[in-house]
């Protein structure tokens, strides 16, 4: 049984310029069925308190309104479990893959979970 107490919750902050995807392709990246998560440490004096998360989904995913469908998901995923799962003074950036739009949401969220605790455990 877990209580309100037992997780730290912290801000989420979004990832919008290049250079901050750019930096964080350089990290740890953990791959599943539904997504792909890419994290790493921020340096110097940007570590803060809190998260950061980017959403990003290719062309190869599918036309604009697939792509925005599964960009929606990713979002959601990460609104629900990066504050639970994720480690403060971290970036991450969520990859869409084929299945993202169309995969049945308990799916999405465990594969979500499941990436976010490899990264936190390395």
């Amino acid at each position: 049984m877990t209580s309100e107490t037992d997780t730290t919750e912290f801000e989420v902050a979004r990832l919008r310029v290049r250079p901050q995807f750019l930096y964080v392709r350089h990290g740890k990246t953990e791959r599943r069925k539904a997504l792909l998560v890419q994290a790493r440490r921020r340096k110097g004096e940007a570590r803060g308190g809190h998260a950061g998360a980017g959403f990003t989904a290719t062309k190869k995913i599918g036309n604009a309104v697939t792509r925005n469908r599964a960009k929606r998901r990713l979002r959601e995923a990460a609104r629900v479990l990066l504050p639970q799962h994720g480690k403060p003074g971290w970036d991450y950036v969520f990859i869409a893959r084929m299945d993202t739009a169309d995969i049945a949401w308990p799916r999405l969220l465990d594969d979500m979970e499941s990436a976010l605790i490899s990264l936190a455990a390395d």
